[in-house]
């Protein structure tokens, strides 16, 4: 913890994190929408990998890599903005196609929490995305 208070005071980023890909910004964005209700659950891990797969086109064994590698930035994120700067970056569609694997990451447990709610209505506008694409993005998630 305290190596990172010097880096974040220091301005130094260490190549990990100047190294972020769509893909592990991604994973740790649905890592922290998993963990926003202060539930971890098996079925939100399963459904991060299927997510992963689907949305780049990974097979298993990576995504369940880059899931590892991607709960390891969670734990030690202090913000967002530096995994939703790379995600902004990606085309408007795939951007919705995201917010909506958001929704389906938290809705896969069978519960609702405001936490969550909270977290990607926080997101969404990183993203670059609106209250419209949100309600949108829920909406078709919940009906998958």
């Amino acid at each position: 913890m305290f190596e990172t208070l010097k880096r974040l005071f220091a301005g130094s980023e260490s190549p990990q994190e100047r190294s972020l890909s769509p893909e592990l910004s991604t994973a740790v964005l649905l890592v922290e929408a998993a963990l926003s209700d202060g539930i971890y659950a098996d079925v939100e891990e399963a459904e991060i990998i299927t997510v992963l797969c689907a949305g780049f086109g990974l097979e298993k064994d990576r995504a369940a890599e880059l899931l590892d590698e991607a709960e390891d930035l969670a734990e030690q994120a202090v913000d967002h903005h530096r995994f939703t700067h790379v995600v902004k970056q990606l085309p408007r569609d795939q951007r919705l196609s995201i917010l909506e694997d958001l929704w389906r990451v938290v809705l896969a447990d069978g519960e609702r929490d405001a936490h969550e709610d909270a977290l990607i209505r926080r997101l969404a506008p990183l993203l670059g995305l609106s209250d419209r694409d949100r309600a949108q993005a829920r909406h078709a998630a919940s009906g998958r």
